[in-house]
């Protein structure tokens, strides 16, 4: 294990390319259904929906705690709390995976009566435009957030702000925190205040 820690310190670059590879192949596999994944129901389908909600929420919550304690020189609170979103995330990424690949995606239908339905056309682009770029965030934010997590484990905390880890960070931070908004407001957008149909 000693041997490892050793590597990755001095090969960080190479192990968050590695890792990216693999988050990224997982998903795709899910999506391809090429993963065993087992199969889910309609009921299971919205549980999950629901607790990735909540997790997305808490990991949110985590990442901003984060970001305050950096920037108030609170290191290890800080690494405390990133590592607690890059949990959760992971979370994430078994109920996302597992509620893709053994259950299926719902697509959002506004309905007669619904909140702004006059405006369906207005709503249905503006959901579907946060929903791209929820998507488009979360897959390239994997990189940095990796980057960053490997340089913050691997290296002294007293001589991060001497590696790329303060840099990659703050990008990691605005597209993940972002990405995990656009998330929770879809949710509540396909869950709560519209209809939702299998897609």
């Amino acid at each position: 294990m000693a041997g490892f820690r050793d590597w990755a310190r001095e090969n960080p670059r190479t192990l968050t390319i590695a890792l990216s590879v693999l988050g990224y192949a997982l998903v795709f596999g899910a999506f391809g259904g090429v993963l065993p994944v087992p199969k889910i129901g309609k009921e299971t389908v919205d549980l999950f929906s629901h607790l990735i909600a909540a997790v997305n929420t808490l990991a949110l919550s985590a990442l901003l705690l984060g970001v305050y304690l950096v920037k108030q020189r609170r290191l290890r609170q800080h690494r405390a709390a990133m590592l607690t979103a890059f949990t959760l995330i992971m979370v994430f990424l078994v109920l996302y995976l597992w509620k893709v690949g053994g259950g299926y995606e719902k697509e959002i239908v506004i309905r007669q009566g619904q909140f702004l339905a006059q405006y369906e056309s207005i709503v249905y682009g503006s959901y579907l435009a946060m929903l791209a770029i929820h998507i488009l965030l979360s897959a390239v934010s994997v990189p940095f957030v990796l980057h960053a997590v490997v340089l913050g484990l691997t290296q002294p905390i007293d001589r991060l702000g001497d590696t790329l880890h303060p840099r990659v960070g703050r990008i990691a931070a605005a597209a993940w925190s972002l990405s995990l908004f656009l998330g929770v407001v879809t949710y509540w957008m396909l869950n709560h205040v519209y209809s939702a149909v299998p897609r």
